[in-house]
């Protein structure tokens, strides 16, 4: 049987900030060892995991932020925690701006007719009912949309075509998404009529990815996304002469709707009020069913959880399971968590979060402060045999917990590999059937979080 170690994270402070030293790793207890191991069993034949993502996705499906299917799937988290004996199950209910697409379709109708698969950009705004039809300009990136004179894009539908490079990390992502926020006020500005970009992924497969779009200013430019393989088409109709396009986009915004947080807990024994927080987001976009973004998140933090509060002994500090909402339109549920929990954010002694879809964790990259990082040493020691590399003590922890780390809350990341991840990124193909159970199993155990190895806030903060 291949042996399972843990990512943990404590109750007690095992080493004092005195007695701790950066450059050295901080020592595995015996009764943590032997935590380690009964844990160890418990996740690798566990398949709790799985079932809670298939259960979301069959019986809930798309998720979209504000949506009723959010709503259901608030309801359907709180039932499914509280029947697997969580403390303090409830939803944190907040407000957020919504937007739904109603109907997207573009075609090229010069020099040939051939039609394009698009998917409309969170927040885009309405064409006229009739849509729009006018002349192609490609620019390779936003530097040169902006960089270009406004007689060059006035009156045009804009064309950004650059390419996501493919990388373990993610890494490409940064550069690639700006293109989905930046290219509506560039065009705005400079007299364009609508957006079209190459979708922000890294297949050749005839499907767009969705996304939402965060602006300065609110701009209602149409903007969608095309599929890698028309792009491709589109740039080489240019390489051949003018092209015209009709684009008509229909959207249902409105100015407030329901959404929500869900919470669960696992008590904590002696610090019931210190914090540890993992979490992953319950909404998703609307093509694909959220399987991998973020189904398969929410489900890992929750099994990890699940097998903390199934040991004969409770944590010492509470473990908090957070699935967030209404992530994809603009991080709104990590916000409303930080402003509601403001007052007891210095009692958060680490936080971590799982969105990066269900592939095997193969790094740990931590916060800390400069007199944890023994610990961070220990757990990275600890995870090892998962196939779990070393990673520094730079994490950003994860989209949702970005607020929390800003606060100074410690924060630790456990990468996984994105290599595929932005195949199926906002699609209609982020399905079940993406998943790997044996993957699923292995992102659990490294999320365990042991309840006898521990670190005191002070040791953690102050990074």
């Amino acid at each position: 049987m291949i042996r399972v170690l843990v990512f943990a994270v404590c109750a007690a402070s095992i080493l004092s900030a005195a007695e701790a030293q950066p450059n050295s790793t901080a020592p595995l207890p015996p009764r943590v060892a032997a935590d380690i191991e009964r844990l160890a069993a418990a996740a690798a034949a566990s398949d709790l995991a799985y079932d809670l993502v298939e259960g979301l996705t069959t019986e809930v499906g798309p998720r979209l932020a504000g949506s009723p299917a959010e709503a259901k799937a608030r309801d359907w988290s709180v039932a499914r925690l509280k029947a697997l004996g969580f403390k303090n199950v409830r939803i944190e209910p907040f407000e957020i701006p919504y937007w739904e697409r109603t109907l997207e379709s573009a075609e090229i109708i010069a020099p040939t007719r051939q039609k394009l698969v698009i998917a409309a950009i969170g927040n885009s705004g309405s064409t006229p009912p009739e849509g729009v039809e006018a002349e192609i300009v490609r620019f390779a990136d936003i530097p040169a949309l902006e960089a270009a004179p406004a007689e060059a894009v006035r009156g045009k539908i804009v064309f950004v075509d650059e390419p996501m490079v493919r990388t373990m990390d993610g890494a490409g992502y940064g550069q690639a998404v700006l293109k989905r926020r930046a290219c509506a006020p560039a065009s705005a500005s400079k007299g364009g009529l609508a957006c079209l970009i190459r979708s922000v992924g890294t297949h050749s497969h005839r499907f767009a990815h969705q996304g939402g779009r965060v602006t300065a200013g609110a701009t209602t430019l149409p903007t969608a996304a095309l599929s890698p393989p028309d792009a491709d088409q589109l740039a080489r109709l240019l390489e051949r002469g003018p092209v015209r396009v009709a684009l008509r986009i229909g959207v249902d915004k409105r100015d407030a709707a329901p959404s929500g947080n869900v919470i669960a807990e696992v008590r904590g024994r002696e610090k019931p009020d210190e914090i540890v927080l993992i979490s992953g987001h319950l909404d998703s976009w609307d093509q694909g069913t959220g399987a991998l973004d973020d189904g398969a998140g929410v489900a890992i933090v929750a099994a990890a959880a699940k097998l903390i509060a199934d040991l004969p002994r409770a944590p010492k500090r509470t473990i908090r399971v957070v699935w967030y909402g209404a992530e994809e339109t603009g991080l709104h549920g990590g916000e409303a968590y930080a402003k509601l929990h403001a007052d007891t954010l210095n009692k958060h002694v680490l936080a971590a979060e799982s969105d990066f879809g269900a592939e095997r964790i193969y790094r740990l990259r931590t916060r800390f402060g400069e007199q944890a990082l023994p610990h961070a040493k220990m757990m990275q020691a600890a995870l090892s045999p998962l196939g779990v590399i070393a990673g520094d003590n730079t994490a950003n922890g994860g989209p949702d917990i970005g607020v929390l780390r800003r606060a100074g809350v410690p924060v630790a990341e456990l990468s996984q590999n994105g290599l595929d991840y932005f195949d199926y990124h906002h699609t209609a193909d982020d399905t079940l059937d993406k998943i790997d159970p044996a993957a699923l199993r292995q992102q659990v155990a490294a999320y365990v979080f042991s309840p006898d190895v521990s670190w005191s806030g002070d040791n953690l903060k102050r990074f």
